[in-house]
């Protein structure tokens, strides 16, 4: 063979037995391969789907709820409308998904990737999202009431009108977020990065703000009634004193 036309070979060999290949009938399981299989509506509650290869995948009004996809890729999937809730996600990614109005109440979804995803009006309350990346995702109307945030990155994150009351985001990074309109109240965004973020017209009454950087932050119109400010970096760069309530002293 000459030697030219080897890594070529190579490729063209690796390729075979690629995602070109999957198996769209074969039963879930784990690792199993549906790359860019079309499942609208299908029945996988409780499921064992961890590690499963699900970029592309069409689950659009699945019901997934209770099912273990820790570790899974479903990168650009169609989730519109599927019910997630009670499911494992730890680590699993679903970069540039298609989840609007998908319901996410009560999964575990620690460290999961969620950069780029397209959820509005999604639901994700009570979820346990420890250190998940949420890099320019669109959460328009998004419901996240109660949800565990911690250490949680929404950098340049569309969450208009989002709810987050009563979360818990200690240490989480929205720098450059949208929040004009979202309800925060209640939430702990203790030692947290809001800087440039559009915060006009939100609700942050009762929220713990403390130590959290909020430098060039736009607050027009932002309701701080009973907020803890802390030791807290205001737009301006003022540093607000550790008695500080309701307004940055």
């Amino acid at each position: 063979m000459p030697a030219p036309l080897r890594p070529l070979i190579m490729l063209l060999a690796a390729l075979a037995g690629g995602p070109a290949h999957a198996a769209c009938d074969d039963p879930p399981a784990r690792r199993v391969n549906w790359y860019g299989c079309a499942k609208p509506g299908a029945e996988l509650a409780g499921a064992e789907l961890r590690e499963a290869v699900l970029e592309g995948v069409d689950l659009k009004g699945a019901k997934l709820a209770g099912a273990n996809l820790e570790g899974a890729d479903l990168g650009r999937a169609r989730l519109g409308g599927a019910d997630l809730s009670g499911a494992k996600l730890a680590r699993a990614r679903l970069v540039a998904s298609d989840a609007a109005a998908a319901r996410f109440d009560g999964a575990t979804m620690a460290q999961a990737r969620l950069e780029r995803i397209q959820a509005a009006g999604a639901s994700f309350t009570g979820s346990q999202l420890a250190e998940a990346q949420f890099y320019q995702a669109g959460l328009q109307d998004a419901d996240f009431t109660g949800a565990e945030l911690a250490g949680a990155r929404f950098d340049q994150a569309r969450l208009e009108r989002a709810k987050l009351d009563g979360a818990r985001l200690p240490r989480a990074s929205l720098q450059r977020a949208r929040l004009e309109g979202a309800s925060l109240r209640g939430a702990d965004l203790s030692g947290a990065r809001l800087d440039g973020a559009e915060l006009e017209g939100a609700d942050l009454r009762e929220t713990d703000l403390s130590n959290a950087s909020l430098v060039g932050a736009r607050l027009d119109g932002a309701r701080l009634d009973g907020a803890k400010l802390g030791g807290a970096t205001w737009p301006d760069r003022r540093r607000c004193r550790p008695d500080s309530i309701g307004e940055c002293r």
